[in-house]
């Protein structure tokens, strides 16, 4: 069975929250817990609360054992990208482009539900 859970819109660069899903992807829940934990990172934060609200949800549907969850998907997906201007020297202007990216993670407790 899956359990999912998203965060969309963070405000935090693609590009620098895919070394923190890399690292928990395919581990045990518990052990990306106390993983994520140690990154002194605001993207290892945010990656940390998108797997307790997961795991929150693997509870709510009623999981048998919650120390069995594994985290089977761990994936970034850029967000739309907020456009801004610097104003330069001699009236000239450079942009400046704002990222926002979309956590979705996923646990699973390896059998296969019979929904599909």
């Amino acid at each position: 069975m899956y359990y999912k859970a998203t965060h969309r819109y963070a405000d935090v660069a693609p590009r620098k929250m895919r070394p923190v899903t890399q690292l928990i992807r395919g581990r045990n829940a518990d052990e990306a817990l106390e993983l994520l934990k140690y990154i002194p990172t605001r993207s290892a934060r945010l990656v940390e609360q998108v797997l307790k609200s997961a795991l929150g949800n693997a509870e709510d549907k009623g999981a048998r054992d919650l120390d069995e969850l594994y985290v089977s998907e761990a994936r970034i997906d850029g967000g739309p990208i907020m456009k801004r201007i610097q104003p330069r020297a001699r009236g000239t202007a450079y942009p400046i482009k704002k990222r926002l990216a979309h956590i979705h993670i996923t646990v699973s407790d390896g059998e296969e539900s019979a929904e599909a």
